[in-house]
């Protein structure tokens, strides 16, 4: 029996659903783990951060002071990782690596697996520990009287790596987004050049062969890890299709084909903003369309100007979508222009799949084109239009159409309060659910 109604007189497009309310949260375990503060990114972040303090200890447990070059091979490791973790091709092989595993495996071996999008903990653990290493560093070579040359070129990146780290606060990072990104930018590569030159004053002042040391090995992985992307940076053209003042098409065919659920990054500015979309391959022709909604000053001047020509750099990169080959079936929810990163998926048809969309208008919107296209992949799709039906409960219609499609997990691709919501409801409730994590 249908769980979600519809009036058998209604238009297709117009189609007025009723549907259930949720039902309770399951066990207290459950209802726990599927708290914001306690999603899997969140626990690899305090992983790094307890494994750093275990090493803590046992340094400062053993005899003697502690030595500089264990300050400085923590910091290094750490700052590697953070880097390394965030890195294209590293992302696309934990992808696959994690993607890999079977659908005959057990479902909550698969549900674990699936979270390998939230490796932005990473990240941040790596980042801030190997902060906090490199402050406990220049500390120490101040009380050791080292040469004023070292403690200038140690000095300076502790306070450059503290201010990253400090705009990299949620709420400093939602409030100020631009600041943060160009601080992030320019304040990690002149850390970066500052660590190089502080490592290799440190190795002088102590009469030792830099070679011989992890360090600069490390800051020459972490450095060709920044500039590889750099060195794919190309002016491409782009043909522009808006539909409305709210949404463009943007249709690029420049040699590059990515696969389904993958992400490009453009610019019109590369020094000083970037912003990544998800990528619209259609099967069996080359190049692929990105969807630009307006949601700020960038988007906007976007939709407004209609540049003939975008920046783009590094390699298509996997996304949370991805995860749907480790289920057998899954629901899709998005709403806006969120369905441009379900559309891949859709119209590859690699996994079976319902849709679920919300949005205001959708046809005068996006246009008739792209819309026929969904329905055509997508028959059977819940198009909820906000416009006459007012907002829906994202959360009970995304359980409501799991529950009809008999589909193992959730997929939601929306506005970071909305994602959240649905995602929680749907985890407390026994259903691996998935979206995009903004804080990594």
């Amino acid at each position: 029996m249908s769980t979600v109604s519809r009036p058998p007189t209604s238009a297709p497009d117009a189609e007025r659903l009723v549907v259930p309310p949720l039902p309770p949260p399951g066990p207290l375990v459950r209802r726990v783990l599927g708290h914001p503060r306690l999603i899997p990114h969140h626990r690899l972040l305090v992983s790094v951060l307890l494994v750093n303090a275990g090493v803590l200890g046992y340094v400062v447990a053993s005899p003697g002071p502690v030595p500089v070059d264990t300050l400085s091979h923590a910091a290094l490791v750490n700052f590697t990782l953070a880097v390394l973790i965030r890195q294209q091709y590293v992302i696309n092989a934990l992808f696959r690596i994690a993607t890999a595993a079977p659908v005959t495996w057990p479902l909550s071996v698969r549900w674990a697996l699936s979270k390998v999008y939230h490796f932005g903990g990473l990240h941040i653990g790596g980042a801030v520990a190997g902060t906090l290493w490199f402050l406990a560093l220049t500390v120490r070579l101040t009380h050791d009287g080292a040469p004023l040359a070292t403690l200038l070129v140690s000095w300076a990146p502790a306070v450059v790596l503290t201010v990253v780290a400090l705009t990299a606060l949620p709420p400093l990072r939602a409030r100020f987004h631009d600041a943060f990104e160009r601080v992030h930018r320019f304040g990690g590569w002149a850390a970066l050049a500052l660590l190089w030159a502080q490592t290799l004053l440190v190795a002088h002042d102590r009469g030792t062969s830099p070679v011989a040391s992890p360090g600069p090995w490390l800051l020459a992985l972490v450095t060709f890890s920044i500039a590889l992307p750099w060195l794919r940076l190309r002016r491409v053209p782009v043909a522009l299709e808006r539909p409305s003042s709210h949404v463009v098409l943007a249709h690029f065919d420049h040699g590059v084909t990515p696969f389904a659920g993958s992400s490009t990054a453009i610019s019109r500015s590369p020094l000083t903003e970037w912003h990544s979309f998800a990528n619209v391959p259609a099967p069996g022709r080359s190049g692929f369309r990105l969807t630009v909604s307006r949601a700020g000053d960038w988007t906007g001047e976007f939709i407004d100007e209609l540049p003939d020509t975008v920046w783009v750099k590094g390699i298509p990169t996997a996304g949370v979508a991805n995860i749907e080959t480790l289920f057998r079936r899954v629901v899709y929810v998005a709403t806006g222009s969120g369905i441009g990163p379900c559309l891949p998926h859709l119209l590859a048809g690699t996994v079976p799949a319902r849709l679920v969309w919300a949005a205001r208008s959708p046809r005068a919107t996006y246009g008739d084109a792209l819309v026929d296209e969904i329905l055509a992949a997508q028959p059977d799709a819940v198009v909820w239009d906000t416009a006459t039906d007012g907002k829906p409960d994202m959360a009970a219609l995304a359980h409501a159409v799991w529950q009809e499609s008999g589909a193992e997990a959730v997929i939601c691709i929306s506005n970071r309060r909305l994602t959240r919501a649905v995602v929680q409801a749907l985890e407390q409730r026994g259903i691996p659910a998935h979206g995009a994590i903004w804080d990594s």
